[in-house]
């Protein structure tokens, strides 16, 4: 039996602003580290495999509480489930800035992103339960605009602040901003969500963190360790086997922790599979952009934060408005548009050399991510569209983490493509190896950015009033 515990008025755009605000911390912080991670290798006095692990180790825990989400958000309100998100977060953030040692600086990253793994299903949930179906392509576009702009500012962010104090001082400037939004939500924030009479698995947790948790850390270490290693194969087995036992427990549970059932929607399975692409393609390019600028060209890491930040400003900015057209047109024209953008934008970068025009590098990456800012958000909510509002925190659950897996096997992909062409080409120098596999693993991406604007074909058009009204009562 569904029961709604709050029926006091809300403020929505009060909602909307503490959400929002959370949501940016949170997702800022999973790139907040990289380029202070050589400050904290000398201080701690570890190598680069081991340092690696603050990034990793937030992502495995995102990736792990993601699919728990759906549970959550059914059994808690979205008041209790916000405070205590951000509680847990800043704890974490406490616990980073006064860490004496690296075990505890990894326990603290953990701390943070069990945090964060719920805001963004939590956000996104809330955002398409309080927005009328009409109005849900402007509210995702604002998501859109967290999602994009906060990873991308974060080395710009780190280059800067640990340039001029210390590491630490990264935990120091988002706590307060933590702090802030925690007592706005105690204060403000009220119940929006409905909800439903379940109760957790245990199985279901134990089958879903080895499986997804194992096809993560798999593909994300199969960039760097090669997809033969033992530990790259091990991990992929593990997570594989997991995840068939936990589908097939989904199936068969009454009341699964995560609805696989939302795939029985063709426009829910074509678009999920779309956002998950191109958010491939854009953590693929994040890596190795970078990569090419600090080892073939020599720019620093904060000067390569810079040159990514324009694009990261046009992809937040469009975002709202590029949610206002999904509304009336859409989310089809948009997704042929973005990909045939995305597809157009890797033929330069197929062919960079040690000499390309930085600024040129510059303007075909912000006009790439101005493709996947029209792609990304429009097909994540013309597949929600599609679901009835009870299978909503299920849909978003399930976007999340099918595009949290397919953006660590988009870059292990990527990774693995530039690092054997380079170790195989027939270079004078190891730096003209390294542009051979840039170049080769742009070619890869030129080729799935052509599969998605060929898929975004068979999406429909814009639904009409009787049938969007439809997905929201059925």
């Amino acid at each position: 039996m569904n029961k709604s515990i709050e029926t006091a008025p809300y403020n929505r755009s009060v909602i909307v602003g503490i959400l929002l605000a959370g949501a940016f911390v949170a997702i800022l912080n999973q790139t907040l580290l990289i380029t202070a991670l050589p400050h904290i290798m000398n201080d701690f006095n570890i190598d680069a495999n081991k340092a690696q692990w603050l990034t990793t180790s937030f992502m495995l825990t995102n990736g792990i509480l993601i699919p728990i989400s759906a549970f959550l958000i059914e059994k808690f309100t979205s008041r209790t489930l916000l405070i205590s998100a951000m509680s847990i977060f800043t704890a974490g953030t406490i616990v980073g800035a006064f860490a004496p040692n690296f075990p505890v600086l990894l326990t603290a990253r953990i701390i943070q992103a069990a945090g964060a793994g719920i805001m963004l299903p939590l956000m996104q949930t809330v955002f398409l339960t309080i927005f009328p179906m009409e109005k849900r392509g402007r509210a995702m576009g604002m998501v859109g605009l967290v999602i994009s702009f906060a990873p991308a500012i974060g080395p710009t962010l780190s280059g800067w602040a640990v340039e001029a104090f210390s590491w630490r001082s990264l935990f120091y400037i988002i706590f307060p901003i933590a702090v802030i939004d925690l007592l706005l939500a105690i204060i403000l924030m009220k119940n929006v969500t409905t909800l439903r009479k379940t109760q957790i698995d245990i199985l279901s947790v134990i089958l879903s963190t080895l499986g997804f948790g194992g096809l993560l850390y798999g593909f994300s270490s199969a960039g760097s360790s090669g997809w033969t290693s033992t530990e790259v194969l091990t991990s992929l087995l593990v997570g594989a086997v997991a995840l068939i036992f936990f589908i097939a427990r989904q199936i068969k549970l009454k009341k699964p922790m995560l609805e696989f059932r939302v795939f029985s929607f063709g426009i829910f399975s074509l678009t999920t599979l779309l956002g998950t692409l191109v958010f491939a393609l854009l953590i693929g390019t994040e890596t190795i952009l970078p990569l090419y600028t600090q080892k073939v060209r020599g720019v620093s890491a904060f000067d390569t934060g810079l040159m990514l930040l324009p694009g990261a400003i046009v992809m937040g900015m469009m975002s709202p408005f590029i949610g206002r057209i999904f509304d009336k047109i859409g989310g089809k024209g948009l997704a042929m548009t973005g990909f045939f953008i995305i597809l157009l934008t890797s033929l330069p970068f197929m062919n960079l050399t040690d000499s390309t025009s930085l600024i040129w590098i510059v303007v075909v990456y912000t006009a790439r991510l101005l493709g996947t800012a029209m792609i990304m958000m429009p097909v994540t909510t013309a597949g929600i569209n599609a679901l009835p509002r009870h299978l909503i925190p299920h849909g978003t659950a399930m976007n999340n983490t099918v595009r949290q897996v397919g953006g660590s096997i988009g870059t292990a992909l990527l990774v693995s493509v530039m690092s054997s062409q380079a170790a195989h080409a027939n270079a004078s120098s190891p730096a003209n190896a390294a542009l051979h596999g840039m170049n080769a693993a742009f070619v890869v991406a030129a080729c799935i950015a052509l599969a998605g604007f060929l898929l975004s074909f068979t999406l429909k058009k814009k639904p009409s009033q009787p049938e969007q009204q439809q997905a929201v009562t059925r």
